[in-house]
């Protein structure tokens, strides 16, 4: 081959190659996941730049278990942005209940129809076989600590929602949060896989085993 030749051959940019080698990663690890390892929680990366960080097992075990009792045996169960509690229900009850992942992250397309993406920007911009009121409880973890992150996602848990609300988001959105939605904090404190300068806390709107304050 030529000299010519060899300068005229495409060559990827430094981004692209790193892009590309990203994706196959992914594709690879979709195909290596076995049934019972895809719902472990971190099997997806934490991405910061979508402001994604992962509850530790022992608050998505707490928050499952809250929501399982909060709707009993077939219930219906949304998680708006809160892919580890998604997660922990499913490793927990494969066949008693339903339950859908509302997320704008698309590698969480792998949890196939239960998949539904979703856009706090466009809080009910939503599939039409996702009907009003059609979930028992939401669960939801707004991704920003902004009034208008939780005034959309707000809208969405209002559409979604029989009546059951249970919010995670910072100590901070507390009066907004009351304002919007009608929840009360509650004593129990949500932790993360890594510290994070925001205190989080829970918040309902019924009775609940996370131990509601006034």
């Amino acid at each position: 081959m030529s000299d010519l030749e060899d300068d005229e051959t495409p060559q990827l940019s430094a981004h692209t190659l790193a892009a590309l080698q990203e994706f196959y990663a992914e594709q690879k690890q979709q195909i290596d996941l076995g049934e019972d390892d895809k719902y472990n929680i971190g099997i997806i990366e934490e991405n910061w730049q979508l402001s994604q960080f992962w509850y530790s097992q022992e608050t998505a075990l707490r928050l499952a278990q809250e929501a399982i009792a909060a709707v009993g045996e077939g219930g219906r169960i949304a998680c708006v942005s809160a892919p580890s509690v998604y997660q922990k229900l499913r490793e927990l009850c494969r066949e008693n209940f339903t339950v859908y992942i509302f997320e704008y992250d698309k590698r969480f397309a792998m949890y196939g129809e239960e998949f539904i993406f979703y856009d706090y920007n466009n809080p009910l911009d939503l599939p039409e076989r996702i009907a009003a009121h059609s979930f028992d409880i939401v669960i939801a973890d707004p991704p920003y600590l902004s009034e208008e992150c939780l005034r959309k996602t707000s809208e969405t848990i209002k559409y979604l929602t029989r009546g059951k609300i249970l919010l995670c988001t910072g100590a901070i959105m507390e009066e907004q949060a009351a304002e919007l939605l009608g929840v009360k904090m509650c004593t129990f404190v949500p932790k993360h896989t890594r510290n994070l300068a925001n205190e989080f806390r829970c918040y309902v709107n019924y009775d609940s085993g996370l131990d509601c304050g006034i």
